[in-house]
C-alpha cells in the first residue's frame, strides 16, 4: 500500500514537473512573442473542453470566451500539441494563402491509413498542385454545363422518384452524392455494384472519428479492412479500363484523365488512393449541406416560399419533366442566396489545421517551426462583427453587396481550395429545385443539430413525404 502511494506521489509530482517546464518553456525567451492564451491541463491542453463545447446545442462559447479574452488570435494546446487558434478573417487568409511557403498540411496517420499516400489531402508541392489543377478541371463550369448537368439532373430526379412515404433525408442525401461523384469519375450509373461500394465506404468514413486502435473489433480496424474492400473494387474497376483503352474505348470522366497523364499516367495504386479521397470528399460534405440546407429552409417559411416561387417560374416554362440546362441554373439568384447562407451557417468545413514550417510572423506575434496553426472559418462566419444576426437563417442578406472574401470561405482557400466547389453549388441547387418543384414535406419528428466530431442532424432528419403532381 505504501509503496502504490509513493509511486502515485511520484507520479503526479512527474506530471507537475513537466507541466512547470512545459510552462517555462511556454513563456521562454524564444517564445515571448506567440499570442496570449492558456495551454490548460497537463497533455491533454484544452482539448476536453473544446470537445465538450461541440458535444452541446451551442459550441460557440469556447471560441467566444478567449477571443474576448485574448483576443482573436490565441495560443491553446489541442489534441496533443501546441496550437496558435485564429478567429481573425485576414489571419485565415494569410495561413491559406502561405500554404507550401509558411505553412504545410498536416494530418494524423490514422487518416492517411485511411485516404492512402496518394491522395490529394496528402500531396504537397509540385504533385499536389498539378492534381489539384486537374480535379479543378473536370468541375468547372465548362465541364459542368456541357457534360455533368445533364446526369446531376437525371440521377437526382430518379433518386427522389424512389422515396417512401418517409425518409431519412440524410440517408437519402448520401446515396445522391455518392452515386453522382461514381458517375462523374467513373461513368458508372447508380446500381447493385455502387451501392455495395457504398455501404462499404460508410464503414471507412466511420474511421475517421474513431480512436486508431489496433484490435480487431473496433471502428477503426472495420473502417481499415473496409478501406482494403474498396481498393480492390477500385483496382478491378481500373485495371478493366486499361484493358478498354488498349482496345480503342476512350471514356472522358476523371478515371480516363488520369490513365492518359501528362506523363503516361499513374500507378493503379496512385489512381486508386485518388479516386477514393475523392469519393470521400464529395460523400460526405455535399450531402450534409443538402440535408441542413431543407432543415434551415422548413425552419423559415418566408425563404422556401420565395424559393419555391422561383422554381415553380422556372418549371413552368418546361415540359413536366424535361431536365434543366445552363440557363435554367443560372437564373435561380435566390437560390444562390439559400446556397451561400446554408454554407456559411452550417460551416461543414468549421477551419483547417496547418503547420508551421519556419518561424512565422503575423500581426505582431511568432508562430514557432513546428507548431500547429489552427484557421477557424466557423468562428468568422458566426462573427456578429462580421455578419448581422450571424447565427440566423437569413438568405436575404446575400442580396446586398458581398461581403469580402477573406470573411466568407466555406470551401477553404489558397492552393488547397477545394476543387469541387462549384459543382457542389450546382448539386445543391438542382437537388432543391426537384424536391421544391416535386415534393412536399414535414419533419417527422424534431430533430437538432449535432457539431461533433462533425456538423449533422442527430437523427439524420427523417421527413413524412407528399408527392405533388408532377411527373
Amino acid at each position: 500500500m505504501d509503496s502504490a502511494l509513493s509511486f502515485l506521489i511520484l507520479s503526479l509530482s512527474t506530471i507537475l514537473a513537466l507541466f512547470l517546464l512545459r510552462a517555462t518553456v511556454f513563456f521562454s525567451r524564444r517564445w515571448r512573442h506567440l499570442p496570449p492564451g492558456n495551454l490548460g491541463l497537463p497533455v491533454v491542453g484544452e482539448t476536453l473542453q473544446l470537445i465538450s463545447a461541440y458535444k452541446s446545442p451551442n459550441p460557440e462559447p469556447f471560441i467566444d470566451e478567449r477571443v474576448n479574452r485574448f483576443g482573436p488570435v490565441f495560443t491553446t494546446h489541442l489534441f496533443g500539441e501546441p496550437t496558435v487558434f485564429s478567429a481573425d478573417p485576414e489571419t485565415n487568409r494569410f495561413i491559406l494563402q502561405n500554404e507550401g511557403k509558411l505553412f504545410e498540411s498536416s494530418y494524423p496517420s490514422s487518416i492517411s491509413n485511411l485516404l492512402g499516400k496518394h491522395s490529394l489531402l496528402l500531396m504537397r508541392g509540385n504533385l499536389h498542385k498539378r492534381m489539384h489543377s486537374l480535379t479543378m478541371s473536370f468541375g468547372n463550369s465548362s465541364i459542368i454545363k456541357d457534360h455533368l448537368l445533364v446526369d446531376i439532373d437525371r440521377l437526382i430526379r430518379l433518386r427522389l422518384d424512389s422515396w417512401s412515404d418517409r425518409v431519412f433525408l440524410m440517408e437519402e442525401a448520401k446515396k445522391i452524392t455518392f452515386e453522382l461523384a461514381v458517375k462523374q469519375l467513373m461513368s458508372y450509373d447508380p446500381g447493385e455494384w455502387t451501392e455495395s461500394l457504398r455501404k462499404q465506404y460508410v464503414l471507412v468514413i466511420e474511421g475517421f472519428f474513431a480512436v486508431p486502435l489496433p484490435f480487431f473489433f473496433t471502428t477503426y480496424h472495420r473502417a481499415i479492412k473496409a478501406r482494403g474492400k474498396v481498393a480492390e473494387a477500385l483496382s478491378l474497376v481500373v485495371r478493366k479500363r486499361r484493358e478498354e483503352r488498349e482496345r480503342g474505348e476512350i471514356k472522358k470522366d476523371m478515371l480516363g484523365a488520369l490513365l492518359e497523364g501528362d506523363d503516361g499516367g499513374f500507378s493503379d495504386e496512385e489512381i486508386v488512393d485518388f479516386l477514393l479521397a475523392l469519393l470521400v470528399a464529395g460523400y460526405e460534405t455535399t450531402s450534409t449541406i443538402m440535408t441542413l440546407s431543407v432543415k434551415f429552409l422548413t425552419e423559415t417559411p418566408l425563404a422556401l416560399a420565395q424559393l419555391k416561387e422561383e422554381h415553380e417560374q422556372i418549371r413552368a416554362r418546361k415540359g413536366e419533366s424535361e431536365a434543366l440546362n445552363w440557363s435554367d441554373y443560372k437564373s435561380m439568384p435566390f437560390t444562390q442566396c439559400v446556397v451561400n447562407e446554408t454554407l456559411r451557417v452550417a460551416n461543414i468545413i468549421g477551419g483547417v489545421f496547418r503547420r508551421a514550417i519556419n518561424d512565422v510572423n503575423i500581426k505582431g506575434y511568432t508562430i514557432p517551426k513546428g507548431w500547429k496553426v489552427f484557421a477557424s472559418l466557423r468562428a468568422v462566419h458566426l462573427n456578429q462583427d462580421h455578419f448581422k444576426d450571424a447565427r440566423t437563417f437569413c438568405p436575404w442578406r446575400w442580396q446586398a453587396p458581398t461581403s469580402p472574401g477573406s470573411l466568407y470561405m466555406p470551401f477553404g482557400g489558397g492552393p488547397r481550395l477545394c476543387p469541387g466547389y462549384e459543382l457542389a453549388r450546382v448539386q445543391l441547387s438542382v437537388f432543391l429545385h426537384h424536391l421544391v418543384t416535386r415534393i412536399s414535406w414535414v419533419p417527422a419528428e424534431e430533430d437538432r443539430l449535432v457539431f461533433f466530431p462533425t456538423t449533422r442532424t442527430q437523427k439524420r432528419y427523417p421527413i413524412i413525404v407528399h408527392r405533388r403532381n408532377v411527373s
